[in-house]
């Protein structure tokens, strides 16, 4: 599978679980560790749980592997590494506290708005 569609499954697998304030960064000019990261905030421990298992659902039943997740136990902040796209499911919180978009702010973002239910 392209990095692009693994992308944009990813989005809408984080939208399926109401996901808020998918960024996703073309990071494949500024790092070697994977070609996008996708960010998405949370309400609840719960909810970036939800939406972490839900991305890889969707993932494997896309005839996709993950990787690695790690974090889940937490549910503060979950990554899942799923090869050419990282996700980074945060609580409000802690994307706040961690702020990856300054962090990878010369990684281009990507418009994921026609991948997400608005």
């Amino acid at each position: 599978m392209e990095s692009k569609e693994l992308l944009q499954l990813t989005v809408e697998a984080a939208d399926d679980k109401r996901g808020e304030d998918i960024v996703a960064l073309d990071v494949a000019q500024v790092s070697l560790m994977a070609d996008y990261f996708m960010l998405v905030s949370a309400d609840s421990k719960r909810q970036v749980q939800a939406i972490a298992d839900n991305v890889v659902e969707f993932i494997r039943k896309a005839g996709s592997d993950v990787k690695s997740v790690e974090g889940r136990t937490a549910g503060e902040w979950i990554l899942i590494d799923c090869g050419d796209v990282i996700v980074h499911v945060f609580q409000k919180d802690a994307r706040a506290h961690y702020n990856l978009e300054k962090l990878w702010s010369d990684a281009p973002l990507v418009d994921v708005q026609k991948w997400v239910n608005a």
